[in-house]
């Protein structure tokens, strides 16, 4: 629920959540007993019982947000595409958006959608002696299908691009792709500018490295989420070979910092990935206070994912991860430690939820943006009050 809470944040109000995980789904009961969860397959659940269950009617409800599962969209997978049941879940979501006509729409996703292809041919398959890309094929393929299906079958407006956690807020690098959507074409009235994307335009990034007149407030580093955290002593334990090679390594550095003890050092340390291709940049990585964390991933003890505590010799705990995706602190999470990781890691981070939810919230109330905005000019907006 962390793009739930983030919009919550923003002045929305969370009437029906639908959750087919089961851990998950207890999380969610333990948090908010009252909230009224579906707890099921997204292809087996109406738009109807949507609305009847929230006691509203059809074009009713301000706004429909979801994340329709990204593996097959990921370039960590692979890349089956909406070929792949998950991938295809995004239908699922464009027929609940069409059977409950809210006024807005936000779908979140992975980078990995921009590129995707209906059907994904390996790479071993493909150049000179193999047959050119089918239409099919191509990348962007799949995005065109999305596209289409929300703005052509559906009828919506739609805006969409990459954006960047770490510039709203977050403590942490995380790309991820937004659609915004909406019913009565209300985005026309927004004067884009052609050296921005227009998500950008919908949703300005109010943080920087360097901080600027329009991004006024520096980027929230590791340190900053993790301040005043009690010590928490559930994580997941790396094995003793793996911290032969992270004691050695300082707070912000990586597996290249074993160069300087020898190449044979290197090597037995990477095994069979050291001859492999790529940066191989999150392996024996140890994190440092000064910077944004890293992506958090569903496991943070993978050995290319590497997450280690800029000074002990741990990885990030449960409650350090969930600080990083700025869930509260008595925000509970049920199941075992690695079930933990996983919901906060899929999660979306609350920060990027709570700076989408302005977005659209400006639009379903336009007077209180007239505020903001002033306040924002004068200096007087505070930033994000979260970890």
């Amino acid at each position: 629920m962390g793009l739930d809470l983030g919009l919550e944040a923003s002045g929305f109000d969370t009437l029906v959540a639908v959750e087919m995980d089961k851990w998950c789904c207890q999380t969610i009961r333990f948090n908010r007993p009252a909230l009224p969860l579906i707890h099921g397959d997204i292809r087996d659940v109406t738009a109807s019982h949507i609305l009847d269950i929230a006691g509203v009617a059809k074009g009713e409800v301000d706004l429909v947000a979801g994340g329709p599962p990204c593996q097959s969209f990921s370039t960590a997978g692979n890349r089956s595409s909406i070929s792949d049941v998950r991938g295809g879940l995004f239908q699922d979501f464009a027929r609940l958006v069409d059977g409950i006509q809210p006024r807005f729409f936000v779908m979140e996703n992975v980078r990995g959608i921009l590129s995707a292809a209906i059907r994904h041919r390996p790479l071993k398959l493909r150049g000179p002696k193999h047959p050119p890309l089918a239409p099919d094929e191509q990348p962007g393929s799949a995005l065109a299908v999305i596209l289409d299906t929300l703005e052509n079958a559906v009828g919506y407006e739609v805006v969409f691009g990459l954006v960047d956690a770490v510039n709203y807020g977050v403590p942490q690098f995380r790309q991820r792709v937004i659609f915004l959507g909406s019913r009565d074409h209300e985005f026309d009235s927004v004067r884009w500018a052609p050296e921005r994307m227009p998500i950008h335009e919908l949703l300005p990034p109010t943080h920087a490295e360097e901080p600027s007149a329009d991004r006024p407030w520096r980027w929230r580093t590791l340190g900053d989420a993790l301040d005043g955290l009690e010590e928490d002593p559930e994580y997941l334990r790396y094995s003793e070979a793996r911290l032969k090679y992270l004691r050695m390594i300082p707070a912000g550095h990586n597996w290249r910092y074993l160069r300087r003890f020898g190449e044979h050092v290197v090597r037995a340390a990477l095994g069979g990935a050291y001859g492999s291709d790529g940066g191989k940049v999150g392996f024996f990585r140890r994190l440092t206070f000064e910077r944004p964390c890293p992506t958090v991933t569903a496991t943070p003890i993978q050995k290319g994912t590497s997450l280690c505590h800029p000074e002990e010799d741990r990885v990030l705990s449960v409650r350090e991860y969930a600080r990083v995706q700025q869930f509260p602190d008595d925000w509970v999470f049920v199941g075992s430690t690695a079930e933990k990781y996983k919901q906060i890691g899929n999660a979306v981070p609350v920060g990027l939820g709570k700076a989408i939810g302005e977005t659209l919230r400006a639009f379903v109330h336009p007077e209180q943006q007239d505020v903001a905005d002033a306040r924002q000019r004068d200096g007087t907006l505070a930033a994000p009050a979260f970890h």
